[in-house]
């Protein structure tokens, strides 16, 4: 995995080293929290809990070696159930989930997930961090099959004019024309949500057990976005043929999310499940206050810290004028 950019900067460091020494010893905890130790940490030494979210075409058992290394370094782990039933009706499961969870709490989506925690995660205080991989992050007003399409890349449809992506079964539900399941053909699932990254029978056991979502999951607007008021980390699947790698990028770029590409199918937490754990835990070690900062707050932080600097180079220089005169 390639860190490439921060597009919003959230550690500090670089401005640190430009205050004298008596201005660092006065920053206490802040200035000590670089070198990792405890970052993220919950008051009282907890640590924050991790909600994954899976998307469509999936289930939470994706997740399971995430969990288990999560698990191994002692975090609480909370892998939810998303019923894939419509945008709007997850994202309120998922918020009333969150408001069951005390302390702070690192949010993942993966795919179509990613729609549900940017709806879900607005408003609530105790979402600190939230991390995409390889998910939507729409803003105000877009739908996720808007966002596919935006540029080239996804493999959902050959046709877009077609009422149903090409590559999607459409199971009827009842009588309603969007009332049904929408499926990945058994014959398109290794190519459009794995890029034929694993081996055959692997994939047609995913194929054959993935959950359906329903049509309107994917034309459903957005009504919140957390995106813009909670600091953001996301991975870019650079072989992503379900939503498509530049749309990924797009979204991860508008969000000023902490960004990394990792050489990997859509289904990331398949193929490169160390990957999708390690950029989970940077946004957990830069879930305070101190270190993951926006708007305003990261605008503040800057100025106090070039104040201090300023401050700080003024004093040296008094003191080196008050000795020589002495002299």
């Amino acid at each position: 995995m390639k860190l490439i950019r921060h597009a919003r900067t959230r550690r500090f460091l670089p401005f640190a080293a430009l205050l004298p020494a008596a201005a660092l010893l006065s920053a206490g905890p802040v200035a000590a929290s670089e070198s990792g130790g405890g970052g993220g940490d919950a008051p009282g030494g907890g640590k924050p809990t991790v909600v994954l979210v899976h998307g469509a075409w999936a289930d939470a058992s994706g997740w399971n070696q995430v969990v288990r290394d999560l698990q191994a370094q002692g975090y609480p782990v909370v892998a939810t159930a998303n019923p894939l039933r419509s945008l709007s009706g997850d994202a309120d499961h998922l918020a009333t989930r969150l408001k069951t969870i005390k302390g702070p709490i690192v949010l993942v989506g993966h795919s179509y997930g990613g729609a549900v925690i940017t709806n879900a995660a607005a408003g609530n205080p105790n979402v600190k961090s939230l991390v995409y991989i390889a998910a939507f992050a729409p803003d105000k007003g877009e739908a996720t099959l808007q966002l596919a399409a935006k540029y080239p890349g996804s493999r959902l449809t050959d046709d877009p004019k077609a009422p149903v992506p090409t590559a999607l079964d459409a199971v009827p539900l009842g009588g309603g024309p969007t009332d049904v399941d929408l499926y990945i053909k058994p014959d398109k699932f290794s190519d459009v949500f794995l890029s034929d990254r694993l081996p055959a029978d692997r994939a047609n056991a995913l194929a054959v057990s993935q959950r359906p979502a329903t049509a309107v999951t994917g034309s459903e607007p957005t009504e919140a976005v957390a995106w813009k008021t909670i600091p953001s980390w996301y991975l870019v699947a650079t072989d992503d043929r379900t939503i498509g790698t530049d749309n990924l990028r797009f979204m991860a770029e508008r969000a000023g999310s902490t960004t990394v590409e990792v050489d990997a199918p859509h289904a990331v937490l398949e193929t490169d499940p160390e990957a999708v754990t390690d950029l989970i835990l940077r946004a957990a070690h830069g879930s305070r206050p101190s270190l993951a900062r926006t708007g305003a707050e990261q605008a503040a932080m800057l100025g106090g810290t070039a104040a201090l600097a300023v401050a700080g180079g003024t004093v040296l220089v008094l003191h080196a004028r008050r000795s020589r005169s002495r002299a």
